[in-house]
Order: C-alpha cells, then structure tokens, then sequence
C-alpha cells in the first residue's frame, strides 16, 4: 500500500511538534548554575557584568 505524500506531511508535522512539546518540558527545568548567571547581571541596568570590577553604569563610564 503506497504512502500519499500528505500522509507524510502530516506524520512529519505531527512528529515535528511533539519534539517541541518534549523541548519545552525540559526547558521549564531549572538547570544548575542559573542562580549564579542572575547574580552575575547588573541590579541596576540588568548588563552581565565581566571580572569583579563595577559594572560601568555605576562608573558613571560615556
């Protein structure tokens, strides 16, 4: 019995949004090392800061 091209179309989009669907599961996770990624942001301009020196918005930098 042959396979209609839109019987694998739809096989191919249904496959496609279920992996979506397992995506979004795992990205509702919480991974280790986010707490220290939103330490790492500036409370004041939200800027990732590099090293241990001020963030520039404080430096009062341009």
């Amino acid at each position: 019995m042959p396979v209609l091209g839109s019987d694998m179309i739809f096989k191919v989009i249904v496959l496609f949004l279920a992996g979506m669907a397992v995506l979004a599961m795992f990205g509702k996770f919480r991974f280790p090392g986010q707490d220290r990624l939103k330490a790492a942001k500036c409370p004041r301009c939200g800027r990732y800061r590099i090293g241990k020196g001020p963030c520039p918005c404080k430096k009062g930098a341009r």
